[in-house]
């Protein structure tokens, strides 16, 4: 038990008769060798990759819910644009350098944990720390890779 949290880009790979052949997309999805015959390629309209995970991660969880959904905490899917990684981005790199020049008053504003049943830590630790940076990896990807696909973020407890 835990708070989980996901972070998903949803990429649209739907293919239309007017499209040129350089234009739509090839798909397959294979268990083992063998084509999923339950699966029909020209039925797929979104592919979704899991681009993030973290457990525990509190403070991030919080400002997923706060500055893109509204402040409702329920385990929905929160849509969450490139513009929204960009500012979460900048608020992680921010929070980097609270970190390095030992600014906890800095810290608990950008970034602060936040209680709830099963989540973790409050502390700014070693583990939030290691989850900062890892963090800043995993966002730098996203915003490099998707300027105009689809992102959002759910958490499970």
């Amino acid at each position: 038990m835990g708070l989980d949290m996901y972070l998903y880009r949803k990429t649209y790979v739907q293919n239309w008769e007017h499209q040129t052949p350089e234009q739509r997309h090839t798909i397959s999805v294979k268990l083992g060798e063998n084509a999923r015959e339950d699966i029909k390629p020209h039925r797929i309209a979104y592919i979704v990759e899991q681009i993030g995970y973290w457990r525990k991660f509190n403070a991030l969880h919080g400002w997923f819910v706060d500055n893109c959904g509204g402040g409702v905490d329920e385990c929905q899917q929160i849509e969450v644009s490139a513009h929204d990684l960009r500012v979460l981005l900048e608020t992680l790199r921010e929070v980097k350098r609270a970190i390095e020049d030992k600014d906890s008053k800095t810290i608990g504003i950008l970034l602060p944990p936040v209680g709830g049943f099963f989540f973790g830590s409050t502390e700014i630790d070693e583990y939030y720390k290691e989850r900062v940076n890892e963090t800043i990896s995993i966002i730098e990807e996203a915003v490099n890779e998707g300027e105009h696909e689809e992102f959002y973020y759910q958490a499970s407890w």
